[in-house]
């Protein structure tokens, strides 16, 4: 039968189902063969924390969420057009995000009498008209694959699973997505079960064909290619893109990179990823707990590697003595704070920034370390070469802050070429540097960058200490004298405050905006495009992201004091806020969610409308 095809600009999906039911996969399936296919794009994965939730439940439901598109996109969209619902605990979930008008695809065979009840459905909402504003295609999902699985040596619970290809198969075909990867993909995943391979494929393969047959579906959509600037391109998350940056890291200093980590979420993927890239020199090393993963890291660092730490909020509180002792015995250091929502365990699987003030102030003593945070899934590989730049420069352990959002999330990365790296590689020292030529003085620094000299231990004739022991200035000897004290920990600080950031760009078109909308960390995309919306509404209104946030950038304070209205979004109770305001006086406007979910841009939007025009 011939079909409509209608022309769209952008769509946003959700999937969202059971923990078992592969919701996660087919997003990761579908994000591919848009990736693939070239249009901009931007996601969200939800999902509980348990490793298998009740199955049916509120609590068990997980989500994954695409926005794409034919031009640039900065967020993952704020209400899907469509919802792709396994059962009806995902579209009880889900129901409340949906717009009217949106399209829902519903698998009816979960919408027993027991499933409804299991989520308080005194009626199947597929029958009773409450869905009416929204356009319901009601598909037996399951059922359908069941029978397109029938000629399979496979178990009918191996034949049910399959149903997220099924539905993978049918919004391949509805948007017109690219198939040879899943194909290829699916393969690769059941190589060794070739007839469970064979199976999934089928029911992709069936489901495109239900979508090309059905009456359900009279039109399907086209989302062009995004012009994007030239380049190699690939789909990424920010973990993968942070553990690259770390790769390149180690490359671009010529230094073996070191990962001294325990397993926790959100952050493991960093140490799975880095555990695949043997051939680069790396090493990693899944301790047996936080203490011990930051300690191993410090000590490669001693050794003469770049020596990374990762984990999330509850692990930083337990390397924060670890963190000390690299502060006192000035090691260059990464730290990789993946936010998660808190305080405590929290709620692992979804994300927050409340841990600036911990990275900033969160040691005994005065403990200055440099904080960067991440403003996009790609920009991880960014700042994770530019957390190394400083942390080998000045000698100081670095706390680079990403979190939940940004490290499931994914975007289309283009692929820089070697030349575009900075070159951060480090001169040792190998010979002694005292006046007499004959001493090694470990503290004696770098009248520039006040950084001490690194010298790998076993050099000859530059034997020294170390230790967390406050040290004599130059020598490096113990010392309890006052004065010393006092100069050394004056001259930590200084250190810090002078590593050199670049400036903050203000993104302000018209150059005559009264209002500045800051950010930092992931609220970037959301502001970014509530910014957008607040314009093209007629309104002025300027940007500014901060990702260096100790030291800030030199011209922070001229930035500020140059608006009338400074508006600061932060996932967090106002922390950066409560920083800028005491440093710079300046009367910060907080607005502040924690729901363990990113801002939305028509939120901002919103906020950002009313601060305009407020007295």
């Amino acid at each position: 039968m011939t079909k409509q095809v209608q022309q769209l600009d952008r769509v946003i999906i959700r999937f969202a189902g059971d923990s078992g039911d592969g919701m996660q996969l087919t997003g990761d399936r579908f994000t591919a063969e848009t990736a693939q296919f070239g249009n901009d794009l931007s996601t969200l994965p939800n999902f509980p924390a348990e490793i298998r939730a009740p199955a049916g439940t509120l609590p068990g439901v997980s989500s994954f969420q695409l926005h794409f598109a034919d031009h640039d996109i900065l967020t993952p969209g704020d209400a899907p057009n469509v919802l792709v619902a396994m059962n009806p605990a995902a579209l009880k979930a889900n129901l409340g995000d949906l717009p009217k008008g949106a399209d829902i695809i519903a698998n009816t065979d979960e919408f027993t009498k027991r499933n409804l009840s299991k989520v308080g459905y005194d009626g199947n909402p597929l029958e009773d008209d409450s869905l009416a504003e929204w356009r319901l295609h009601a598909v037996p999902l399951t059922s359908l694959t069941v029978k397109a699985l029938e000629g399979f040596d496979i178990s009918k619970k191996d034949a049910e699973r399959a149903k997220n290809m099924f539905a993978l198969g049918l919004l391949s075909w509805l948007y017109h997505r690219p198939t040879e990867g899943t194909i290829q993909f699916l393969e690769a995943k059941f190589a060794k079960k070739p007839e469970i391979a064979k199976a999934n494929i089928a029911a992709f393969q069936a489901g495109w064909n239900y979508g090309e047959t059905t009456e359900s579906f009279s039109v399907s959509y086209e989302i062009k290619p995004a012009t994007l600037r030239p380049g190699t391109y690939r789909n990424i998350s920010g973990n993968q893109a942070l553990a690259y940056g770390l790769i390149a890291a180690s490359v671009q200093s010529k230094l073996p990179l070191f990962l001294g980590s325990y397993p926790i979420t959100p952050a493991s993927d960093i140490l799975h990823e880095l555990s695949k890239h043997k051939r680069f020199g790396i090493r990693t090393f899944q301790a047996e707990d936080e203490i011990a993963g930051v300690g191993a890291a410090l000590g490669a660092a001693f050794g003469g590697s770049l020596g990374v730490t990762t984990t999330s909020g509850p692990g930083i509180a337990l390397k924060a003595e670890t963190v000390g002792l690299a502060v006192t015995t000035e090691l260059p250091l990464i730290i990789v704070d993946v936010q998660r929502a808190g305080p405590s365990t929290g709620m692992p699987t979804k994300t927050e920034q409340t841990d600036l003030l911990m990275a900033m102030y969160g040691r005994n003593g005065e403990s200055p370390v440099p904080v960067l945070a991440a403003a996009t899934p790609s920009d991880c590989f960014t700042m994770a070469i530019e957390a190394a730049r400083i942390a080998l420069k000045y000698r100081t352990p670095v706390m680079l802050l990403s979190d939940g959002y940004l490290a499931n999330g994914s975007e289309p990365w283009r692929i820089p070429d070697l030349d575009e790296l900075p070159d951060i590689s480090v001169l040792f020292t190998t010979e002694p540097n005292g006046d007499d030529g004959t001493t090694y003085l470990p503290y004696r620094r770098d009248p520039e960058t006040l950084a001490r000299p690194w010298a790998v231990p076993g050099t000859a004739g530059l034997e020294h200490r170390i230790g967390g022991i406050e040290k004599a200035d130059g020598t490096g000897n113990i010392s309890y004298d006052p004065d010393n004290h006092d100069k050394m920990v004056r001259l930590r600080q200084a250190k810090i405050d002078g590593i050199d950031v670049p400036d903050l760009t203000v993104d302000d078109p018209d150059g005559d905006a009264r209002v500045l909308v800051l950010g930092w960390g992931s609220t970037y995309g959301p502001i970014a495009a509530a910014a957008r919306r607040v314009r093209a509404a007629g309104h002025k209104v300027a940007q500014a992201h901060l990702r260096h946030l100790n030291p800030l950038p030199a011209n922070t304070g001229e930035v500020l004091r140059s608006y009338d209205k400074v508006l600061l979004p932060e996932i967090n109770l106002g922390q950066l806020a409560m920083l800028l305001r005491a440093r710079y006086l300046v009367d910060v406007i907080s607005y502040n969610r924690v729901r363990g979910l990113p801002f939305k841009a028509a939120e901002l939007a919103a906020v950002i409308q009313d601060v305009i025009e407020s007295d």
